[in-house]
């Protein structure tokens, strides 16, 4: 079956079940484009500024500016750039950029949830319009005659939307649980280094006797 009388086949159902399709694959891109980004450099972005921090804070206060693209940075921006905070007040805005920054990192999760969940409903109507239209056409009186071809015909068509909500739905439901698999490893290294430069703060703090400024 040619992919236009195949799609055809499916009914009305099938151009939304395409945008949902079409939708679902660009956001798709747009995540895994976000995520490798983040895999790739933060990790050793953070190594790099706490082990700066340590020697020279305004040096690992540049870096961190170099790449404004990446959450950790901007989360740890956030509490450097304050004029010399308190230990209690620095740890504040550390929470505070993090819950922040937990928008862009959840970002697209409810338009997929919603992918997820019509594209098989939205299979099963037109399965289910399909199934009305096949049996409309059959005359009473004509059971077994050659009017009952058309309907199973017509019955096997009407599963193909049925079929490509599933298809949809799956897809879609894979990378979205990848999605938050990365989102909730983040969410704990979020609080991992953020306890770390917090806790160098600190013992910055208690060796100079005062608070050290890190931002111009």
């Amino acid at each position: 079956m040619e992919f236009g009388n195949w799609f055809a086949s499916g009914g009305v159902v099938m151009l939304p079940l395409l945008g949902f399709s079409i939708l679902a694959v660009a956001l798709i891109i747009e995540r895994i484009a976000f995520w490798i980004r983040v895999a790739r450099r933060q990790d050793r972005l953070v190594g790099d500024v706490l082990a700066l921090y340590k020697r020279n804070p305004q040096t690992a206060f540049l870096r961190l500016q170099e790449n404004l693209d990446l959450p950790m940075a901007r989360i740890f921006l956030a509490a450097l750039e304050l004029d010399r905070p308190n230990p209690e007040e620095f740890r504040l805005a550390l929470e505070s950029a993090a819950q922040a920054e937990i928008p862009l990192l959840k970002r697209f999760n409810t338009v997929f949830e919603t992918i997820i969940s019509l594209s098989p409903l939205l299979g099963l109507l037109g399965t289910v319009l399909g199934l009305i239209q096949s049996f409309a056409s059959l005359k009473v009186g004509d059971i077994g005659g050659s009017n009952t071809v058309g309907v199973s015909a017509g019955v096997g068509q009407a599963l193909i939307s049925t079929a490509c909500g599933l298809a949809v739905a799956i897809f879609t439901l894979l990378f979205a649980n990848t999605f938050r698999g990365l989102y909730l490893r983040q969410i704990a290294l979020i609080q991992e280094y953020g306890g770390q430069l917090e806790l160098l703060y600190r013992r910055r703090s208690e060796q100079q006797g005062v608070t050290p400024y890190a931002s111009t």
